[in-house]
């Protein structure tokens, strides 16, 4: 029969068909195949073994959380306590585009800004809107839903910005663990244990492990570059350039005249290089 792996803990794959669930195993011969089920993928199981025999083709799988066959990812944002991190923000888009992934951008804690503090935040957020990325405050939570409809959505963020008590908002019923942010340090506290995929409605919420750091060691320069969509739309000099050391590059040009938000580009530049000193490493 086959199903929709919906939970993992250690090796033991919750298997829902039909909205029955299963217990399972998986079979010795995917570790030959240097091969593991993970959350999301779609499955074919012997019922009567309780064994996972096939796993059927993928459309995308993420690495960090660990999940497959996602149609958007929900990036969670906190904009204070923890602070907003555009870094972090800009990892997780470039991740999420390059695995083909719609982007949608969740922010939390707003009600925790000033108006001093809101009138600066609102150039950034309409840069990322001129992405064509959506920007959904959590309290529109029908919104949310209907945008998310059908859909098998990653719940993905830095740590301690909410996810836990979003996902609680989304359905009162699950009780998902949650920590409060540690003043001192000004960062969330890990309380996600496990992954695993939610029904809610009519949307499948996958809520993750929480963190605060990313590795984008297996993205390429040339990936890495689309992801920055802004980049396509300005003419550079350089037919293969990747707006680092060149001169009369393009983007930094659009850089000086203020069409590429400062951050945007620190970061590009950032990324290109842990993916540049990476690859040194790989071939060293």
């Amino acid at each position: 029969m086959q199903g929709r792996i919906v939970k993992q803990i250690s090796n033991q794959y919750t298997v829902e068909i039909n909205d029955e669930k299963y217990i399972c195993t998986a079979r010795g011969k995917f570790r030959n195949l240097g091969l593991s089920p993970v959350v999301g993928d779609v499955v074919e199981i012997d019922t009567g073994n309780l064994t996972i025999e096939n796993i059927l083709p993928r459309k995308n799988k993420l690495d960090r959380p660990v999940v497959a066959n996602v149609d958007c990812a929900l990036i969670v944002t906190s904009v204070k306590k923890p602070d907003l991190s555009l870094t972090l923000l800009d990892k997780l888009l470039t991740i999420v585009i390059v695995n083909n992934i719609e982007p949608i951008i969740l922010l939390t804690k707003m009600d925790l800004l000033t108006k001093k503090e809101l009138l600066e935040l609102k150039p950034t957020l309409k840069y990322y809107e001129s992405l064509n990325i959506k920007i959904i405050p959590n309290t529109k939570i029908h919104k949310l839903k209907k945008i998310l409809k059908n859909k098998l959505v990653v719940l993905t963020g830095q740590t301690g910005a909410g996810k836990s008590t979003f996902v609680n908002k989304l359905d009162k019923n699950l009780h998902i663990e949650t920590n409060p942010i540690s003043e001192s340090l000004n960062r969330g506290v890990h309380t996600t244990r496990h992954t695993e995929i939610y029904k809610i409605g009519k949307l499948y919420l996958v809520d993750t492990p929480g963190f605060s750091a990313l590795d984008i060691k297996n993205i390429t320069p040339a990936e890495l570059k689309n992801a920055f969509w802004e980049f396509k739309k300005i003419n550079c000099f350089y037919k293969d350039c990747f707006h680092n050391n060149e001169k009369d590059c393009g983007i930094k040009d659009a850089l000086s005249k203020g069409l590429i938000i400062p951050s945007r580009y620190i970061n590009y530049i950032r990324f290109l290089k842990e993916i540049n000193e990476n690859s040194s490493k790989l071939y060293k």
